[in-house]
């Protein structure tokens, strides 16, 4: 009797899943959707605000700064579809950024090239003028 009542409990689950011995995959499966890849131009664009608050650049220093931008982003594209060794890759890397830098620099004033650089390393934040405490007199 016992086995019988086991085997009837085992019938009606499997009736109950549909015939598919337990199983708990969804019946139709949607494919995760793919994050949006952004072009060379609107991840410029994207960053330009953050950048110019952080430096004071007229429209002229503005386009310049954004075709270089633009210009550097996209080879960084291409090498990563190219899927070079690692090794490699760093090296192109370290080679892009090099000649963006050196682009930058002759075609900015001094000023506004470190105030960019500056900002970068700070995430695009203006750097506060620290002001020094004065010690209250008793």
């Amino acid at each position: 009797f016992i086995i019988i009542s086991l085997s009837f409990s085992y019938i009606q689950a499997q009736y109950r899943n549909g015939g598919r011995n337990g199983s708990t995959l969804p019946r139709s499966q949607t494919p995760p959707p793919t994050p949006e890849v952004k072009t060379p131009d609107e991840l410029v664009d994207e960053e330009m605000p953050k950048i110019l608050k952080a430096v004071d650049l007229n429209t002229f220093e503005q386009a310049i700064l954004r075709s270089i931008l633009v210009k550097y982003i996209q080879k960084r594209s291409e090498l990563q579809i190219l899927n070079l060794e690692p090794q490699k890759a760093r090296e192109e890397f370290q080679k892009i950024i090099k000649d963006q830098d050196e682009e930058l620099k002759a075609q900015l004033p001094e000023e506004k090239y470190n105030a960019f650089i500056e900002s970068q390393k700070n995430n695009y934040k203006k750097p506060k003028n620290k002001k020094k405490k004065r010690k209250k007199k008793n």
